[in-house]
């Protein structure tokens, strides 16, 4: 393999949507083809690089900012980085892809009622209670993309297609060999 091109890849959507999830099928993917990547997940993040920021929105623009210096600096290196955020606001988002020069944006998008069926942890029921506030799809906004690279339906479509559908635009793009886009 020749030298790779980093890239951050940003799958950004409510909770439950199935970023994680298809972060996770990735990964495996493109380790099975010999890319070195990182993956940043907003929930682990959250008890490391960013612990003590709360869920006001400048606490969530604070923690997007970190995860991308993060992603910044990973990608400039030469590495892989698949980002799992919710990222619910656009301009911070829009910032973020700003500071990255490669940086595909994949919204993994599913209805709410879709969503909420998917919660085990039981977070919406929470927030539906009024246990937890500014729960992102709830009470607090979530800004879908405009203009993603890659806009999975996860509601619609299985892991496998969503999964393609990322690899064929990293392909497409020039960030990976085709053999690797094969699902």
């Amino acid at each position: 393999m020749t030298r790779q091109r980093g890239v951050t890849i940003w799958l950004t959507g409510l909770s439950g949507a199935g970023k994680s999830t298809i972060a996770r099928a990735l990964e495996a993917k493109l380790r099975e083809q010999g890319y070195a990547l990182e993956v940043l997940d907003g929930d682990i993040v959250r008890t490391n690089l960013t612990k003590g920021l709360g869920f006001s929105r400048e606490d969530r623009d604070e923690n997007i900012r970190r995860i991308g210096f993060v992603s910044h600096l990973l990608t400039r290196n030469g590495v892989i980085v698949l980002v799992s955020a919710i990222s619910p606001y656009r301009e911070v988002r829009d910032e973020v892809r700003e500071r990255i020069d490669d940086f595909v944006e994949v919204y993994v998008d599913a209805p709410l009622a879709v969503c909420e069926s998917r919660d085990v942890k039981g977070l919406y029921k929470k927030a539906r209670a009024g246990e937890i506030k500014q729960f992102t799809g709830i009470d607090d906004p979530y800004e879908a993309p405009l203009n993603p690279e890659v806009h999975c339906r996860t509601d619609q479509e299985t892991l496998e297609e969503s999964v393609a559908k990322v690899l064929s635009k990293l392909a497409a793009l020039g960030y990976i060999d085709l053999p690797a886009a094969v699902a």
